[in-house]
């Protein structure tokens, strides 16, 4: 969510293959998306504008965020319209990326193929996306809001599931069994089907699932007879580990290019994320998607399927963005786009179809880099300015500082996980919606280039648009009276204001007063037992209150392990995927146990507060110290039970 205001200089490839043919063999096709006018200002897309436009563009972005490569192709009336690689697929053998050759992970783009596959077989009679999933599974989903999930929920990321992380990428070369996996992580239901977007990448592995089981065939097999070979995709795959005749053409995938590669990255729910593909090849499935499902004579879709799987399915207001049958909406500039977004822990892609201009447009990079901006969002952001820039104007709204009141608040993302220790997560990257000096609102998670929030003015009821561009916030209440935030840039989520209970602005500040007394309360004992030793001095209590003072010491010592172990380990297992498995589960489980320990040992704080002002011989200090004893542990068990931290589950 963070965006870049890109310098627009020519700048020659350093790394590149260089310029391309203006399209592959055979794919001389008229393209049926109808063409418009472009402003005078803006200037044409061809394949040597576009060359020189991206050569000003990528290498900077490569050298400037330690990236190793990329890799792009653009389509426009019916053919290849320009396909390059930039910076290096190995960099220690200084092995270029070749748009043709190089094949990248797209990560939830992937998506895309999945539900390609649902329509094709939906327009064969054999899948009915109203239907309860159940029907075409051989296990059960287990009940919840009374209410069965459908196809139609899968494709918009309105099933309901929490989100889950457990063994989504796992460090094995052994093929993941599809039907296992769907049948042992099935999430939690939070949400009633159809109400709430909450990106699911479990839902995505179930649709592949009940493609495999409705076909007959292996996941990959149906893709491979269905998809890739009637397109032409050649260099493509969901195959982990790699077939050797690819392997060799695999790009390296990197944190930062100056670091080591990242192993093969294995997606278990892998119709959720496993692709691996050329630019070249991705050219000629969104070739496909723009034709109507057709390429060379060769058609994965009808006419109509294809239209209807571009065709608008859920929004939460009809001023955002929403979701298509897969495809979630990114309309423009006046433009009808669709399109998806993919990362893995190395590569980040975006696939973009301008449907009212017959234009595909596809990138991704093989490094996560610094970090500090989505090099991805800001090519994308560069490139729809440039060829096709917006030319509205905005109505002022007279009440800016009132609407901007009502939506200020605290927000929680829909896509999270809630029965599950990971919650905390969420709750320590909740949104908040603040009102700025001229009547804007900022968004904390939504920053720009300078790593500033954003500003948003408003201009209607509940709806806030970007100063400096086209992307919408839309404040409405659920259907429960909660408001909510519309982040009409995501439509497969949206953001849920949160009482006091779940507010972070006062629950860390809370955490951090309350580690701190335990921490000092440690610290301290012994400097003041070597004080009262150095003078001679002898601490005179009695034999409870003596219990009790090394009872409050060890339930400190607990909680203090139990926060840093989790930390800790969570930490780890951001450089070590392998943790969030069955192999990290027990040592999860463990760090709980000694959470559940010290929540019990609270008892034992509380009891010390309640003994100190019973007890005459306790000094007003010393009882004021046994109540700040008590808080601390309070606030504790405050911010464990709001991030489900005790609660040990083997799924999360």
């Amino acid at each position: 969510m963070v965006f870049l205001t890109v310098c627009l200089i020519v700048f020659p490839s350093i790394f590149g293959q260089g310029p391309v043919p203006s399209s592959p063999a055979g794919q001389e096709i008229q393209a049926k998306a109808p063409s418009a006018t472009q402003p005078p200002a803006s200037p044409e897309l061809s394949a040597t504008d576009v060359e020189a436009f991206l050569d000003g563009i990528l290498p900077q972005q490569i050298k400037r965020d330690n990236i190793a490569g990329a890799t792009v192709s653009i389509v426009k009336d019916g053919r290849l319209l320009f396909a390059k690689g930039y910076g290096y697929a190995d960099v220690a053998n200084k092995r270029p990326v070749s748009a043709e050759e190089t094949l990248f992970r797209p990560g939830s783009i992937s998506k895309l193929f999945t539900w390609t596959a649902v329509m094709q077989l939906h327009e064969q009679g054999k899948l009915d996306l109203d239907k309860d999933v159940n029907e075409y599974l051989d296990f059960k989903l287990p009940d919840a809001f009374g209410e069965p999930i459908t196809l139609k929920h899968i494709l918009t990321h309105t099933p309901g599931f929490e989100e889950q992380i457990k063994d989504l990428f796992v460090v094995d070369s052994t093929p993941p069994n599809l039907g296992e996996y769907v049948k042992t992580h099935i999430p939690g239901r939070i949400y009633p089907p159809g109400k709430v977007p909450a990106y699911s990448n479990y839902a995505t592995a179930l649709a592949g699932y009940i493609v495999e089981r409705v076909s007959g065939r292996p996941f990959n097999d149906y893709l491979d007879e269905n998809i890739f070979r009637p397109l032409g995709m050649d260099r493509s795959t969901f195959a982990q580990p790699l077939p050797a005749n690819l392997a060799e053409n695999m790009s390296n995938g990197y944190r930062l290019a100056t670091g080591d590669p990242v192993p093969f990255e294995m997606v278990t729910a892998f119709p959720a994320g496993s692709l691996s593909s050329t630019a070249w090849d991705m050219s000629k499935f969104m070739l496909a998607h723009l034709q109507g499902g057709e390429l060379n004579g060769q058609r994965i879709l009808n006419p109509e399927t294809a239209q209807l799987m571009h065709t608008r399915l859920f929004a939460l207001d009809d001023a955002a963005r929403g979701m298509a049958h897969g495809f979630y909406e990114e309309n423009q500039n006046g433009l009808r786009i669709i399109g998806h977004g993919g990362d893995t822990i190395a590569f980040h892609s975006d696939l973009h179809l301008l449907l009212d201009k017959g234009v595909g447009f596809f990138v991704s990079y093989n490094s996560a880099g610094k970090g500090e901006v989505s090099n991805r969002t800001m090519l994308w952001d560069a490139f729809i300015s440039r060829y096709y820039p917006h030319t509205g104007t905005e109505k002022v709204v007279p009440n800016a500082k009132e609407e901007a009141q009502k939506a200020a608040g605290l927000y929680i993302l829909s896509r999270r996980s809630e029965k599950s220790f990971l919650r905390i997560a969420s709750i320590l990257s909740e949104a908040a919606v603040g009102v700025n000096a001229d009547d804007t609102i900022s968004v904390s998670l939504l920053t720009g280039a300078n790593g500033a929030p954003i500003k948003w003015k408003a201009v209607g009821p509940g709806k806030f648009r970007d100063v400096d561009g086209e992307d919408l916030l839309i404040f409405k209440p659920d259907d429960a009276g909660n408001m909510q935030m519309i982040i009409s840039k995501y439509p497969f989520m949206v953001g849920q204001r949160v009482g006091v209970f779940e507010n972070s602005t006062i629950l860390l500040p809370v955490l951090g007063l309350s580690l701190g007394i335990m921490l000092l309360t440690l610290l301290i004992a012994p400097i003041a037992w070597l004080v009262r030793r150095h003078y001679g001095h002898k601490l005179e209590l009695e034999r409870t209150s003596k219990w009790l003072r090394l009872g409050v010491w060890i339930v400190f010592a607990i909680d203090l392990v139990f926060v840093v172990s989790l930390v800790g380990l969570t930490m780890y297992g951001l450089s070590n995927i392998e943790v969030f498995s069955d192999s990290g589960t027990k040592w999860f489980q463990l760090i709980q146990s000694v959470g559940i320990i010290g929540a019990i040992g609270t008892v034992v704080v509380l009891y010390n507060a309640v003994y100190a002002w019973m007890n005459k011989p306790r000094t007003i200090w010393g009882k004021l110290q046994a109540t700040m004893f008590a808080l601390a542990c309070v606030g504790f068990l405050w911010f464990a039970f709001v991030g489900n931290l005790l609660r040990i589950t083997s799924n999360y």
